[in-house]
């Protein structure tokens, strides 16, 4: 089956995710860490590549770049292949290190950019391992101006958008939940479908739409269909049954 062709953006950014086969651990002590980042340290080397944002973790890597002359595709596929090596040599690792090829979303405006920094960042906090700004391995302290050891990230693009690093901060740690996700297909994955639920139906929690009845909850429930939510999804989040779900979508979509 062939491969489908990669989405261009017309802004030259992208959200770029590279995950361990079978979601496997791609990382298994700060030797690897550092070696990866070493590898994407001479990526960076490529002319025309800068990279925006970036966080690791155990299974997988978040990396937000701006390409432009169209050189993510190479750049992409040397990185990989080079840590792979230094994988596959250090552990007696056999086969293949990441889930086939890379994964990438555009980046088509502002918001979105801000909202994919602000996503990667979170990465360690969703995962339940600590704060953005306690994680070692990402491109926070860069953008906070409290070091940040690999110097990686073009921070300017993003600090120009918000106004500085306390621009940076206040956005970081708002407590709006974020809209944006990593979303390769039509549908929010599993691991970001409460925090989506949550930042359409802000300030209200979507276990409490149960709670409403008419047009409000249809309302709500066609919002979390438009959002790229499953009605599978929709019942996990809401408690609601699948049924009523349909039936309200229905009478606020008028179809």
């Amino acid at each position: 089956m062939p491969r489908t062709s990669r989405k261009v953006a017309e802004s030259g950014y992208y959200h770029v995710m590279l995950r361990g086969n079978g979601r496997q651990v791609i990382f298994e002590d700060d030797v690897d860490r550092r070696a990866f980042l070493e590898a994407l340290s001479r990526t960076l080397e490529t002319p025309g590549l800068s990279l925006l944002a970036w966080c690791l973790m155990t299974n997988h890597v978040h990396l937000l770049f701006c390409d432009e002359v169209g050189c993510l595709s190479s750049a992409m596929h040397a990185l990989a292949t080079k840590y792979a090596g230094h994988f596959n040599s250090r552990t007696g690792h056999v086969g293949s290190v990441f889930d086939g090829r890379f994964k990438s979303v555009p980046i088509e405006s502002d918001a979105q950019l801000v909202a994919a920094v602000r996503y990667i960042h979170d990465n360690p906090e969703k995962a339940g391992l600590c704060s953005a700004a306690d994680y070692p391995w990402s491109s926070f302290d860069e953008y906070a101006g409290t070091g940040g050891e690999w110097g990686l990230a073009n921070v300017d693009p993003i600090l120009d958008l918000l106004g500085g690093a306390d621009g940076f901060l206040s956005m970081s740690f708002q407590s709006r939940p974020n809209a944006y996700c990593f979303r390769a297909g039509k549908r929010v994955p599993e691991d970001d479908v409460f925090e989506i639920a949550r930042a359409v139906l802000y300030p209200l929690d979507p276990r409490a739409l149960r709670e409403l009845s008419g047009a409000d909850r249809d309302q709500a429930l066609l919002a979390l269909r438009d959002a790229g939510l499953s009605l599978r999804q929709i019942e996990r989040v809401t408690s609601i049954g699948r049924y009523s779900i349909q039936k309200g979508i229905l009478l606020a979509s008028g179809e």
